[in-house]
């Protein structure tokens, strides 16, 4: 019931936004060019469908762009959209990535809270919450065995990180480097582990998180389905494929029983 609800919020969502509507035109060569309502041209060679061209502004100036936007969500003025009235804000394209790293930073938390209580194991409970409280395994049912507080702790704490990274965009408009939440090297920032890298290592450390963004984004998905299809966690369904099949034993039973 609760997936069936969360689906529906999500087509419904995803129902209200309307992308561009490509266009078919003849340039001066006398090739046909892809162009959304937006006026912004499909010349960018692509390097994610090279049967394709990708949108102009995926000129390549962000890490991890490969020229996959097929459908031409770069070219929306989300700059317009998230900050209207702004005076000094990032470009559109920036914009989308900002919204791409926080939906990957947290499709990674959730690939994590699908496989860790399975593998590793839950919180203890106590009198006070209840001695199973967190003994549930099945992240889609452990959501209603949550107590009420811990649950609030952790929109709460949610909304605190949030909220900060709000206020970064705020402060350095144009400036910002899209997902900066002032974590790691670098004058002022909270830089636990002490990371020092050279210029080129960051880059290269970008483009890895982006890219485990991408895969956790899919990942997440792919566990939330599955989960809610076998009502089970996710290790107990990997621990079964590396089960032989009975059958198997037998010399010469190659199909199982009633095949």
């Amino acid at each position: 019931m609760k997936f069936a609800i969360a689906l529906l919020l999500a087509v419904g969502t995803a129902s209200a936004y309307t992308p561009p509507i490509l266009a078919t035109v003849k340039s001066k060569k006398q090739q046909l060019v892809q162009t959304p309502t937006s006026g912004v041209p499909f010349n960018v060679p692509s390097e994610a469908l090279p049967w394709s061209n990708a949108p102009a502004t995926l000129d390549g100036s962000l890490i991890g762009d490969v020229g996959f936007d097929p459908v031409g969500f770069s070219t929306c003025n989300m700059a317009e959209f998230f900050d209207k009235g702004a005076t000094d804000s990032m470009s559109n394209v920036q914009w989308m990535r900002e919204a791409e790293i926080a939906h990957g930073r947290i499709a990674q938390l959730a690939v994590l809270g699908f496989i860790i209580p399975a593998l590793v194991g839950t919180f203890p409970g106590n009198e006070w919450t209840g001695l199973d409280a967190y003994s549930n395994t099945n992240p889609l049912e452990a959501i209603s065995q949550v107590p009420t507080l811990a649950f609030f702790q952790i929109v709460a704490a949610a909304s605190w990180v949030e909220l900060r990274r709000v206020n970064f965009i705020k402060e350095e408009g144009s400036s910002r480097v899209p997902g900066d939440i002032r974590l790691g090297q670098g004058e002022g920032r909270f830089n636990p582990l002490g990371l020092d890298y050279s210029e080129e290592e960051f880059k290269e450390k970008q483009l890895q998180e982006i890219k485990h963004c991408r895969l956790a984004m899919i990942g997440a998905i792919g566990l939330l389905l599955q989960n809610s299809n076998s009502g089970t966690d996710v290790v107990s369904q990997l621990s079964g494929a590396f089960v032989m099949p009975e059958y198997t034993a037998k010399a010469g039973y190659f199909l199982p029983v009633g095949i």
